[in-house]
């Protein structure tokens, strides 16, 4: 029931928001949303401390061994269950969706001051659903999260953004960002229920069960299309070129925790379907597309990384160098090699941490300067004592800084990247250039030159002690994933291993029958 917990807590929690502040005021949702994921991290943890995650697979035998499960009746009558799992791969992503949603709740204590009991159940169900989504080994259970997650965001967007100059209305990046993903989620589900026919066809038992489902008998045809389905849907939350318009729009109007949940959970739900889904059901679909999709991963690394570069707007920049970091984890995924896998499991968290301070400091930086023009900034080391070297820790820290997560990731990726394709792992590391690029010109123009007085001076504070605490553990964190990173990679090498020989199965499978 522990695995329950970890999704009813933040739902309980989000309607406790939004009914304290009409009986004790503006400030208990803000304590209670705290409290509420303090109180799901130290449930992880515990997972984590109690379970043995040396020895799960997944799906090497056709049927997925975790270590934690619980499953109960949901809709019998169609074959779908209450079925939650967890392994290490999820795991580790259920930890940092709980330490982000920390970061979440404590950068909106000044920001959002209109109805905060109505944002924090957005932004707790927004968690409660990412955390769904990593648990759900049901497919309708798991796409029923995978909708819970838009809605809350869809009013974070709408109701508490920015309207950017010269950029959408919050109102229209709200729904151009329900639009895209809610038509790739229609894709995923037309595939998932082509999946549970053709399973019906061949046994007999109408299922949703991921258990079941693993190893369906279907023809290469249908077998395509059906991961076609799946690829676009999380193609779009990646997202990938040419799929990506919506991100950048979505972030630049989007309130501080809309943006940090926004980059370091959402956009990881996609490189966990790509894991958990996509290559097990249907692995030899996947192999034979994966050049097509190495290819994709290498556009968005450069295409990310030149438009960063181009960008004035500070929160508009560092979403584009989501776009480009997370086409590192789409090559590192269809290489398919341990060590890609594991380098692409280390990008996930270590952009997670980073894209998420990044976010937390053009918060800080808008409620003091009234701007995220990067033009109208400029001179912020004179002004302020903490945010600039804060600023460029975690700037240098995203081009792959060495002892930062970051280094590790990308060297793992490219390392095992260059095994399979050395051409692509040569155009992708070009990538890294550009990213130094675009990571200097935010400094320099933000923190550099002369100073730039703000329309009223008083507003020229500095970090307060809640700010630099949550800014010093994500600090911490990305040294820790740069220093020791041993202990993510013993948590994840099960599943890695076991994708990696999905791949090797499938590959030499593949070559037999031609």
């Amino acid at each position: 029931m522990t695995l329950v917990l970890l999704v009813l807590i933040p739902l309980l929690g989000g309607l406790a928001c939004w009914q304290s502040e009409r009986w004790l005021g503006a400030h208990a949702p803000r304590w209670i949303g705290l409290l509420t994921m303090l109180l799901t991290l130290i449930l992880t943890i515990y997972l984590w401390v109690a379970g043995d995650y040396s020895g799960t697979w997944l799906g090497m035998d056709s049927h997925a061994h975790w270590v934690f499960e619980y499953q109960a009746p949901w809709i019998p009558r169609l074959g779908a269950s209450f079925h939650f799992a967890l392994d290490g791969l999820s795991l580790l992503l259920i930890v940092m969706t709980a330490a982000i949603g920390i970061t979440a709740v404590a950068c909106s204590w000044r920001e959002i001051q209109r109805h905060a009991g109505f944002f924090y159940l957005n932004l707790l169900w927004n968690l409660a659903g990412t955390i769904g989504v990593f648990l759900a080994v049901d497919l309708l259970l798991f796409f029923f999260f995978w909708e819970i997650m838009l809605v809350p965001m869809f009013f974070l967007i709408a109701l508490w953004g920015h309207d950017a100059p010269g950029g959408l209305s919050r109102i229209n990046a709200a729904i151009k960002f329900f639009i895209y993903t809610q038509a790739s989620g229609l894709l995923m589900l037309l595939s998932i229920l082509a999946l549970v026919f053709v399973h019906q066809q061949n046994t007999g038992v109408l299922t949703f069960d991921y258990d079941q489902l693993l190893g369906t008998v279907m023809n290469s045809t249908a077998a395509f299309w059906m991961m076609l389905g799946f690829f676009i849907a999380f193609m779009v939350k990646f997202p990938s070129v040419p799929l990506h318009s919506w991100l950048p729009d979505a972030h630049s109007q989007a309130p501080t925790a809309g943006s940090v949940v926004l980059a370091s959970l959402m956009l990881k739900t996609a490189a966990y379907g790509l894991m958990r889904f996509v290559i097990p059901l249907f692995p030899h679909a996947s192999v034979e597309f994966a050049p097509v999709a190495m290819w994709l991963g290498v556009a968005s690394v450069l295409y990310g990384a030149v438009l960063a570069f181009g960008q004035h707007d500070i929160k508009r920049l560092v979403a584009y160098t989501s776009i480009s970091h997370m086409g590192f984890v789409m090559l590192a995924i269809y290489v398919g090699t341990e060590q890609a896998l594991q380098g692409a499991m280390i990008n996930i968290l270590s952009h997670g941490v980073t894209a998420g301070a990044l976010f937390i400091l053009c918060g800080e930086i808008y409620e003091r300067l009234h701007t995220r023009d990067l033009r109208l900034m400029g001179g912020l080391w004179a002004q302020f004592p903490l945010l600039p070297p804060i600023l460029m820790f975690f700037a240098l820290a995203a081009m792959g800084l060495p002892s930062t997560g970051n280094f590790i990731g990308e060297f793992l990726v490219l390392l095992g990247s260059y095994q399979i394709a050395p051409v692509v792992t040569w155009v992708a590391a070009s990538g890294l250039i550009i990213s130094t690029a675009y990571a200097l010109i935010m400094v320099q123009r933000a923190v550099h030159g002369p100073a730039r007085e703000p329309d009223d001076s008083k507003h020229l504070f500095e970090l307060n002690g809640r700010e630099i605490a949550t800014l010093m553990v994500l600090a911490g964190l990305l040294l820790w994933l740069g220093l020791y990173p041993q202990t993510f990679l013993d948590v994840s090498a099960a599943p890695m291993h076991a994708l990696h020989h999905w791949y090797t199965a499938a590959q030499t499978t593949g070559v037999a029958a031609r």
